[in-house]
């Protein structure tokens, strides 16, 4: 069974999770923002915290809207999408995922290395051919048998 997807994106300043999450509607989600280390870029610089709200939890319109309209650079970033309305639950395994009200897991590590989990078959499909349309690298399925991630953390 496929679990998601894991793959390298490029290095660099731009609105790479906007434009890797077209094929899900973000705005049906709230949102679990874990630690991470992500910055807005303004006049080519790094500037404040891309995700600098006070709660850990972001209602997906604005999430889309900041993924979407704001260029970033992305270090580590560790977001969790739970359908609205629904009760939110620590996740730190594969496990955990499976039993949760999580729909998806999106990982990024050291500013390329990305990991996207989801219940949704069809939609580990629009993910998939998404990332080879961005010209990510590297992109394969995890499964079952080839996923030897232990924890669901970007940390």
């Amino acid at each position: 069974m496929k679990r998601g997807l894991t793959f390298e994106m490029p290095n660099k300043y731009g609105k790479l999770l906007g434009k890797l999450l077209k094929p899900i509607d973000i705005s049906a989600f709230n949102w679990c923002i874990g630690g991470g280390e992500s910055y807005k870029v303004v006049n080519n610089q790094l500037a404040e915290d891309l995700f600098t709200f006070d709660k850990e939890v972001i209602e997906g319109a604005a999430l889309k809207n900041l993924l979407e309209n704001n260029e970033y650079y992305i270090i580590f970033a560790d977001l969790k999408a739970y359908p609205k309305g629904k009760e939110f639950s620590h996740i730190e395994t594969y496990e955990d995922f499976l039993i949760s009200n999580c729909e998806l897991v999106f990982l990024v590590v050291d500013s390329s290395y990305t990991t996207i989990y989801c219940k949704d078959q069809s939609a580990i499909e629009y993910l998939y051919k998404n990332a080879l349309k961005c010209g990510f690298e590297n992109i394969d399925y995890l499964t079952d048998e080839n996923d030897a991630r232990t924890s669901l953390t970007a940390f």
